[in-house]
């Protein structure tokens, strides 16, 4: 008999959400890693500068060499994931970590440092888009929304945990920490099922069965969603093969603009040139140290995250984003104002406490929705036949903009901080716009119904 008629012969049966579990728990191993990665440099410097004999220049090409890595992963992340698969993917992104790591560990140049961080940036570009996309195609619908997010509850943790360890240990031996998740990911990777779409879309009809069912439970009926994604997939196969160009079509521009807008936004409020240098910004607020404000930040961004997390699929993601964005305009004003404050010589006792609880309600307000949420719509507007070059291109866009903000944050700094605020703050403003006009709400939908109902509005 063949797997479709054993699903369809199957007694109905509530789903067992073990192994969608387990595989969440994997995938985010590399959301995790991407969090090291990312606070590796932060607590570092001194001790990599002093060992290594580099100069503030030589040490500023391994802080941006990560997101450069990056940004090549994310174009190369949509066709690995396409033609080895999701967890084909998830396993060359961990195995370029490893390889940066080691380098990174045995570093005794500027060269091999450069080219650690490099490969492990490259890792990490392929992760920024394949965990979410893998965890939302095998996510039932009512949790896809906090399974996804549990994507940047692990970087947020990933990069609070370095933070914290860092200070602690070695460089080298904070590079071989970075192996742990790498490691753990691979492994797990043996004991879970592919994403069946991406199964079904390469014509793999028995394994696709077979991993929906592992996921959905021995016992639950799978045969009509078997079904809806058989049908959705064949649909999309019988129009012409997609290319680059193909994006901006008429057929697809619409999830385009709501990706491209998502993360031109989730950039361009400022958060990397924030978290990159927070103790620097304290510092300029007048706070004798930076250490207060950098462990308070890092205290507050995974609590706030795993709230967004568990409020994803209870309030949706248009009223999360909007939260979010307002608070972030709070915050940016309330921040660009205490710049102005101590400029003029006003209130200058009250100016650092302005400014830390204008940041702090800033990470909050970035943690508890527009640092998840954008990855979560991302990974449900494409439909499958575009995932991989719509999705590349989404988290290409991110990484380039967030190379632009990073690297441009202390040149406007410089220009006048507290104006540098009051941008981030209008960017915020407009963000807000965008959300109310364009971007739709997805919870409680199938990735097919909502990119069926996307298409229905171009």
């Amino acid at each position: 008999m063949a797997a479709s008629e054993h699903l369809l012969g199957r007694p109905t049966a509530p789903a067992s959400l073990g192994m969608v579990m387990a595989s969440t728990g994997v995938a985010v191993m590399g959301s995790f890693a991407f969090g090291v990665a990312i606070g590796y440099s932060a607590p570092t410097e001194a001790g990599i500068r002093q060992d290594l004999q580099l100069t503030l220049s030589q040490y500023s090409v391994f802080g941006s060499i990560l997101t450069i890595g990056a940004m090549i992963g994310a174009v190369a992340s949509g066709y690995i994931a396409d033609v080895a698969g999701r967890k084909g993917a998830m396993r060359a992104s961990a195995l370029f970590c490893v390889v940066g790591w080691l380098a990174i560990f045995l570093a005794q140049s500027a060269a091999s440092l450069d080219f650690g961080r490099f490969c492990t940036g490259f890792g990490v570009g392929v992760f920024s888009y394949v965990v979410p996309v893998f965890i939302a195609e095998i996510a039932p619908k009512a949790l896809r929304g906090v399974l996804t997010a549990l994507n940047q509850l692990l970087v947020c943790t990933g990069l609070s945990v370095t933070y914290i360890v860092g200070t602690m240990v070695s460089w080298r031996t904070l590079a071989t920490a970075g192996l742990v998740p790498c490691i753990i990911l691979i492994v797990g990777l043996f004991f879970i099922p592919e994403s069946p779409r991406w199964l079904a879309k390469v014509g793999r009809q028995k394994e696709f069965e077979i991993a929906l069912q592992r996921l959905r439970g021995k016992n639950a009926d799978v045969f009509v969603e078997a079904e809806e994604i058989k049908e959705f997939i064949e649909s999309i196969e019988s129009l012409p093969k997609a290319g680059i160009q193909d994006l901006f079509s008429r057929s697809y521009i619409r999830p385009v603009i709501i990706g491209v807008g998502l993360m031109v936004f989730q950039q361009f409020v400022g958060i990397n040139g924030i978290l990159f240098y927070a103790s620097e910004t304290f510092v300029s607020a007048g706070f004798p140290s930076g250490n207060l404000g950098t462990i308070l930040m890092g205290c507050i961004q995974a609590p706030i995250t795993a709230l967004g997390a568990l409020l994803m699929d209870r309030s949706g993601r248009r009223p999360l984003l909007l939260i979010s964005t307002s608070g972030l305009l709070v915050g940016s004003l309330m921040s660009g104002i205490s710049f102005y404050l101590k400029i003029h010589g006003i209130f200058s006792k009250q100016v650092p406490i302005i400014a830390l609880t204008g940041i702090l309600v800033y990470i909050a307000s970035f943690s508890l929705g527009m640092g998840s949420v954008p990855w979560v719509i991302m990974s449900e507007i494409f439909p499958i036949n575009m995932k991989g070059i719509g999705g590349s291109f989404v988290t290409l866009v991110n990484w380039s903009s967030s190379l632009a903000v990073s690297f441009a944050f202390n040149f406007l700094m410089s220009w006048s901080s507290s104006g540098t605020f009051f941008f981030f703050a209008f960017v915020c403003a407009m963000a807000i716009l965008f959300i109310v006009k364009i971007v739709p709400e997805t919870k409680g939908k199938t990735l097919e119904e909502i990119q069926a109902s996307i298409n229905c509005r171009t």
